[in-house]
């Protein structure tokens, strides 16, 4: 199921509660509509209201915050590589086939971390990954003089960090979203736009309200789910690093 539809789903649910709200409101007794059970349902739901606020704000921030995270991891591997790229040709002709490796490798992982840039270049050749052949390669040079030793020992040292970041950021693809609160907050939300409609009188005007209401809410709930799927979807984030890295190794 995509964001888009889930977020679709919760518009329909919000509003649909509203709905719901304004036929009990038919169906009620005069008298369960009183002044005073009107201010205890507003201050219970006002609480609600403000629990469900606090907790979109912290899933809103969390989810930010693993984006820009991973957003900066990005943008380190692509200058990494780029000096690697930069070391290996520092070192000489004899390291032309790692050179020749470590663009394969790059568009590897970016057809792998970009599924929409999985056609955008040919095949790449098999085994030729950041985490296990580049390293091998690397280590398989035999350093001539010190200054090869040097830039050898640097490129190793790169070329396992290159590695490592792979892996974190294919580990960080998983959903850091809880669903069960993600659910909760989701019934929560439900609750409140059905009590709004319990005291709302049915016109145009008020199904608007409620409408774009249930609308601004339910795209909050679609911008977690972005913000959770940083290499897919509408807000994903940019492959110009890599693409840029790219550049720089073509030779």
């Amino acid at each position: 199921m995509t964001n888009t539809t889930i977020a679709l789903l919760a518009f329909a649910c919000f509003f649909g509660a509203a709905l719901l709200g304004m036929r009990l409101r038919a169906a009620l007794p005069e008298h369960h509509l009183g002044s005073d059970n009107k201010d205890a349902i507003r201050i219970g739901m006002g609480l609600v209201a403000t629990m469900t606020a606090l907790v979109l704000g912290l899933l809103i921030s969390s989810t930010k915050g693993a984006y820009d995270t991973e957003r900066a991891e990005v943008t380190q591997m692509a200058s990494k590589i780029i000096y690697l790229d930069r070391l290996l040709s520092s070192y000489g002709p004899d390291a032309a086939a790692t050179r020749e490796l470590l663009q394969q490798a790059t568009v590897g992982s970016i057809k792998r971390m970009w599924p929409a840039q999985k056609n955008a270049y040919g095949p790449v050749a098999a085994g030729a990954t950041l985490t296990e052949a580049l390293p091998q390669a690397i280590q398989q040079l035999t350093a001539q003089n010190d200054m090869q030793r040097l830039l050898k020992s640097q490129a190793v040292g790169i070329a396992s960090d290159l590695g490592q970041m792979r892996w974190l950021l294919f580990e960080q693809q998983e959903s850091s979203i809880s669903i069960p609160l993600l659910s909760v907050v989701t019934v929560w939300l439900a609750i409140i736009f059905a009590c709004s409609g319990l005291f709302a009188q049915f016109n145009g005007t008020v199904m608007v309200a409620l409408m774009l209401a249930a609308l601004s809410v339910a795209g909050a709930i679609f911008l977690i789910l972005e913000l959770d799927t940083p290499f897919a979807g509408l807000i994903q984030i940019s492959n110009e690093p890599m693409l840029s890295a790219l550049k720089h190794l073509v030779h």
